[in-house]
Formats: structure tokens, C-alpha cells, sequence
């Protein structure tokens, strides 16, 4: 096992060097200079060139990408363009809330979406399952930045039991922990109910029917653990996403998250924030994905023995 995760931690470099490029290349296309969006528009041209280079823009593509893989090697981001702070110092100062939130979106979805797809196959075409399935299909066609003005609108402005916006008690991640967990509690249902649909009717199912085993047993024990294996890659994917920074959601709750502050350092040109915030979510990404396949190992025997 130890060797399949050293190899998955290996891949990381490539991929990571690829995430690099890419990102890097985008914001070379993105018209302007972040000496024209630090400045603003009432500076002089010569102004804008100077800073250019100072803060090293003005040099070719290449050169700037190899300096940079080169100081990012040896722990070194660089420092943000505006705040003139090292680049990780920024991320975590608003990483906390992007992590709350991911978690409550991810947790939350979880305890919703797999209980109630679970039932609802078990108990297919009843008065359950229609009700499930239909919220299901309701709540993934919903805009999230609707969903979230509409609870603000009820739960804040009408009711006045949470408050809308900012972030300092747990009451404040309420809203915004709903608006995320609940369109993803809809997908994971959906999957839960088609994977338990084709488990329970396999041939081992009927073998523990015929064995006299309890249909709670055969349903939590036998069914589900191999219905789990597509479900738990479509949770880790959605903390994945999650983390990338729920960005409507952020912004609609005017939260200071990661999500947020990637958006706005993209309009400000701020090179070195958009560059290491985007490797870090990879990162985390990949290390996901990896957790992913380990869980998968403890579900499936078959999975376990090929990694021994």
C-alpha cells in the first residue's frame, strides 16, 4: 500500500507542473498589466512601465515561468502585488472559511443524500421515493446564487433569525452551509438510489435473502458497502470542487473566503496570488482524490489485494 502512495505522490509533480503552465498562460492572455490595475487608470504610461519592472513583467514568458517554478521549488511564491505580504500568508488568512465551508457542504450532503437515496431504493416508486427523487431533480436545477438570495431573503430579511451576511458565530455559516449542501445532497441522493437500485439486486443480495439474514443487515451491511464505492468519489469530487471556493456563495454572503479572493485578485492582475492560490487547490485537489482511492481500498477487498 505504502508503494501505490508514494507513486500517487510522485504524479502530483507532473500534474502540478501542467495546473502551473496552464494558469500561467491564461493570465498572459488576459488583457492589461498589473502595473495598469495596481495604479489605475489616472497613472502615466511611464508609471505603469516602471512598476511592470520592478516587479518583473516586463520580462519574456518563459523567463518568468522557469524563475518562478524555480522559487516555487524551494518554498518561495512570492509576494502579493497589492498587500506586498507573502503569497501563503493571504491564502491563509482566508482559507479557514473555505475550509468551514467545504466540510459543512461535503458533511452535510453526506448525512442527507445518502440516507434518504438509500430509502428511496429500497422503497422504489413508493410515496417516499417520488418525493425524494423529485426534490432531487428540483433542488440541481436551482441557481446556487438564487437558492442563496432566496434564503436571505426568508430567513434573514423576513424572519430575521440568521443574519445575512459576514462571518464571526457559528450562525453566520448557516445559510451559506445550506445553500451548498443541498444541491449537492441532491446529486449524491440520485447516486445512492441508482447504485443501491443495481446492488440489491445482484446475486449475493439473494444468496443472504436465502440464508435468512435480516433485511436491515442486507441493506447496511452487504448492499450498501458496494454501493458506497461510485458515491464516495462523487463526495470527494464535490469537497474537491468546494474547495476550489464556492465562489457564488461567498459572494452572495460576502464572505471572506479563498473562492472571493481569487476573483478579485484575477481583476487586479495580482500575478502571485492567482498562481499560488490555484497550486495550492490543486495540491489539496490531488491529495483528495488520493484519500479517495484509500477509502476505496477499505470498502473493496478486490482493490486491497491488487495494491498488496
Amino acid at each position: 500500500m505504502y508503494k501505490y502512495v508514494i507513486k500517487r505522490l510522485l504524479f502530483l509533480i507532473p500534474s502540478l507542473l501542467v495546473v502551473t503552465f496552464i494558469v500561467f498562460t491564461i493570465m498572459e492572455l488576459t488583457p492589461g498589466t498589473p502595473g495598469r490595475a495596481i495604479l489605475g487608470p489616472q497613472a502615466t504610461q511611464e508609471q505603469v512601465d516602471r512598476l511592470n519592472e520592478d516587479i518583473g513583467f516586463n520580462r519574456p514568458f518563459l523567463v518568468r515561468f522557469a524563475s518562478y517554478v524555480s522559487d516555487a521549488l524551494r518554498g518561495d511564491f512570492g509576494v502579493s502585488y497589492r498587500t506586498r505580504r507573502p503569497v501563503f500568508e493571504e491564502i491563509f488568512a482566508r482559507f479557514p472559511t473555505t475550509l468551514s465551508l467545504a466540510l459543512l457542504g461535503v458533511v452535510g450532503a453526506a448525512m442527507i443524500g445518502i440516507p434518504l437515496g438509500v430509502l428511496s431504493a429500497v422503497k422504489q416508486y413508493s410515496i417516499v421515493d417520488t418525493i425524494s427523487t423529485f426534490s432531487a431533480l428540483l433542488l440541481a436545477a436551482i441557481p446556487v446564487f438564487w437558492f442563496g438570495m432566496m434564503l436571505v431573503l426568508f430567513f434573514s430579511l423576513e424572519l430575521g433569525w440568521l443574519p445575512a451576511s459576514g462571518i464571526g458565530t457559528w450562525r453566520h455559516y448557516v445559510l451559506p452551509a445550506v445553500t451548498l449542501f443541498l444541491p449537492s445532497a441532491a446529486s449524491i441522493l440520485r447516486m445512492t438510489r441508482t447504485t443501491m437500485l443495481e446492488t440489491i439486486r445482484q446475486d449475493y443480495v439473494r444468496t443472504a435473502k436465502a440464508k435468512g439474514a435480516s433485511p436491515k443487515r442486507i441493506i447496511w451491511y452487504h448492499a450498501l458497502k458496494n454501493a458506497l464505492l461510485p458515491v464516495v468519489t462523487n463526495l470527494g469530487m464535490t469537497f474537491g470542487f468546494l474547495l476550489g471556493g464556492a465562489v457564488l456563495t461567498e459572494a452572495v454572503f460576502a464572505l471572506p473566503g479563498l473562492g472571493t479572493f481569487i476573483v478579485s485578485s484575477i481583476r487586479s492582475m495580482d500575478i502571485a496570488i492567482v498562481m499560488g492560490s490555484i497550486v495550492f487547490l490543486a495540491f489539496l485537489f490531488c491529495v483528495i482524490l488520493l484519500v479517495v482511492d484509500l477509502i476505496y481500498a477499505f470498502l473493496d477487498p478486490r482493490i486491497r489485494a491488487q495494491y498488496k
